[in-house]
């Protein structure tokens, strides 16, 4: 198996490679109902919006499945409620959850059954064959947006993990930067630690590292002062829901940057599927926002970092408003100085 399989189905099981062990250890997990991928999504073993979508999916199968080996229900969407209940409340804002979910649960209907399970599979590596298909499109439609800089290396500074562990196995904003790489040969990507949970340092730095691109880690509060000294040519992340105005929810930290890039006249480029837009949210102010465990902020790699008693907060995401985004990339198109009509249009 590759180690860009984040999230497929083995031997009649949704398996997934353990991201928390990562760098240190390439580990796979097995799991035979909805409720224990439910459980590997909200503890962090796979993130990254449209590789939950997928996971996401994978768990729909396997609890039809489990039910089926039990006896095949009367009611369908009575049986499968519990599992799709614990799917759908196991991580909050990454739109891709829900998607994979509505798409997926009309086929308890549509078919006898007996198929049900067999249906369900196969549209769920459906969905995992085409997030593979619109990251790669992303990155070259991405990738022809960059700055192109004479007799240097681009240099693109990029925040928490858009990679092939985020995905199905190319990925949003590493994609672009995969794709920057073929196009441009010669680049080279500033990636910051992201705390807390350091996805940056540990997921990032490693999938580049494979690709043989050439990277720099950054503690995140470094990238105001590197951008300062004309290193930066662009930022590109990635996103875990896009409203329809063009507000993007990424990783704690990427408004920050969005900030410190219009500072300094750096584009602010945002890579995401149309899964990943969600036009029933009209603004950034009705995405809700998960706080995590305040383990994650008082500790580093299972050690105690602050003093007991310290009051926490662990928002995990935050939201860039579209004014500081200056691109949009999408497997339809590129949306510049995104607005709700321009969003719109890609669903014409």
């Amino acid at each position: 198996m590759s180690v860009f399989d984040v999230a497929v189905w083995k031997n009649g099981q949704v398996c997934m490679l353990d991201q928390r062990l990562l760098p240190h250890q390439e580990v796979y997990l097995t799991f035979d109902s909805a409720v224990e991928v439910a459980d590997a999504i909200r503890s962090m073993v796979v993130r990254g919006a449209p590789a939950i979508g997928c996971a996401t999916a994978f768990g729909v199968a396997v609890e039809a499945k489990r039910l089926v080996a039990q006896g095949v229900p009367r009611s369908w969407t009575e049986a499968m409620e519990p599992g799709l209940k614990a799917l759908r409340e196991s991580r909050p804002t990454a739109v891709n959850l829900a998607w994979a979910l509505e798409r997926m649960k009309p086929l308890l209907l549509s078919v006898p059954a007996q198929s049900v399970p067999e249906r369900l599979l196969a549209e769920a590596e459906a969905i995992r064959l085409e997030d593979i298909e619109s990251c790669r499109t992303m990155g070259r439609l991405g990738a022809e947006i960059l700055p192109h800089p004479e007799g240097r290396p681009l240099s693109i500074m990029t925040h928490c993990n858009a990679g092939a562990l985020a995905t199905a196995g190319y990925g949003t904003a590493l994609g672009v930067i995969r794709a920057a790489k073929d196009l441009l040969k010669n680049i080279k990507v500033y990636a910051n630690e992201t705390r807390p949970y350091l996805q940056g340092a540990r997921l990032t730095a490693w999938e580049l590292l494979k690709d043989n691109i050439d990277t720099t880690l950054l503690t995140d509060g470094m990238a105001g002062h590197i951008m300062s000294q004309g290193l930066i040519d662009v930022v590109v992340v990635g996103t875990d829901r896009i409203a329809a105005n063009g507000d993007v929810a990424n990783k704690i930290g990427t408004y920050t940057l969005a900030v410190l890039a219009k500072r300094h006249g750096i584009p602010f480029i945002v890579a995401g599927p149309l899964s990943t837009i969600d036009l029933n949210t009209p603004d950034g102010s009705g995405i809700p926002i998960e706080e995590r465990s305040p383990d994650e902020v008082t500790h580093c790699m299972g050690q105690r970092s602050a003093p007991e008693g310290v009051g926490v907060r662990n928002p995990a995401f935050d939201v860039t408003p579209a004014e500081l985004v200056t691109a949009i990339v999408t497997e339809k198109g590129v949306v510049m100085g995104p607005t709700t009509e321009k969003i719109q249009k890609l669903f014409e």
